[in-house]
């Protein structure tokens, strides 16, 4: 029984270093054909953090020229990385508190709110709501 439990916990560990060569070997294979595919204008970052455009790849001596606004440096084939995502940037004026886009004229035209109630499948355009003026909300609020 003692060496039954020993046999399993031998082959789960080989299983495990076996599973984590594997993967490995497929991420360095992955970095390796990026590398080997860098043309001239492709977009690349740095480990340091430099972002730019290839303008030139030595392989035969694992150098590469980067461009970054104008700047041209001369880098270590194995610092390059794939470019970093760049997310979409809202400014704080298109959205209100809560996040939600603003309507603004052009929008306002083709923007409908839809109706809440017993006929929720109702939409209304937002230029026939009439707007009440603020001295009138704050008497009906009184």
């Amino acid at each position: 029984m003692e060496y039954g439990f020993m046999i399993v916990v031998i082959v789960f560990m080989v299983g495990l270093m076996w599973w984590q060569s594997r993967k490995s070997k497929q991420q360095q294979s992955k970095v390796q054909d990026f590398r080997q595919s860098l043309q001239p204008g492709t977009a690349v970052a740095t480990f340091s953090g430099l972002v730019g455009t290839v303008v030139s790849v030595e392989l035969d001596k694992d150098q590469i020229v980067i461009d970054s606004e104008g700047s041209q440096s001369r880098w270590r084939i194995q610092a390059i990385t794939e470019p970093p995502v760049v997310p979409a940037y809202v400014s704080d004026d298109e959205v209100d508190e809560e996040g939600n886009p603003l309507v603004t004229a052009e929008s306002s035209e083709q923007a409908q709110i839809p109706v809440e109630g017993p006929s929720a499948q109702q939409v209304i355009d937002v230029e026939s709501v009439p707007e009440t003026p603020a001295s009138e909300q704050q008497q009906t609020n009184k």
